[in-house]
């Protein structure tokens, strides 16, 4: 399997409730290295911009409002496989769907505010991550 760099992001709903560091263990003992991170506040501007393929579904507008509600991680993670190791580390979308021991099932507080997003494919992530940084922001 190749190596691989994906975007994640640690949501407001984490965020608030300080799971940062838990989280990241969890990427980390899946043998995910963080190569790039960062804390920031995004405006709704810039949660819409970033969410814009949801454009025209119905939860667009609450998606954007949570993303800009308080204080999100945007990290860049590297591995074997990272994409899939990524999702599989953060489980199912619904947090009733996903496997024990996975973020989402651990830390999820609803399927909209489930924690945690990440890159679904090598093309949205080389987007994705061009999106929050620069390629002087990549150490790995």
């Amino acid at each position: 399997m190749a190596i691989e760099r994906t975007l994640s992001i640690i949501k407001p709903d984490a965020t608030r409730r300080n799971l940062t560091g838990a989280i990241n263990k969890k990427f980390e003992d899946a043998g995910l290295r963080i190569v790039a991170q960062k804390r920031i506040l995004l405006s709704e501007a810039q949660a819409g911009e970033f969410y814009a393929v949801h454009k025209e579904r119905p939860f667009f507008g609450e998606l954007v409002s949570f993303m800009a509600s308080g204080p999100v991680v945007v990290q860049v993670l590297e591995g074997e496989g990272a994409i899939s190791k990524n999702r599989e580390v953060m489980g199912a979308t619904n947090p009733s769907d996903a496997a024990p021991g996975t973020i989402r099932a651990e830390f999820a507080e609803s399927v909209g505010e489930n924690s945690v997003h990440g890159s679904d494919a090598p093309e949205t992530a080389a987007e994705e991550i061009a999106f929050y940084f620069s390629g002087l922001e990549l150490v790995g």
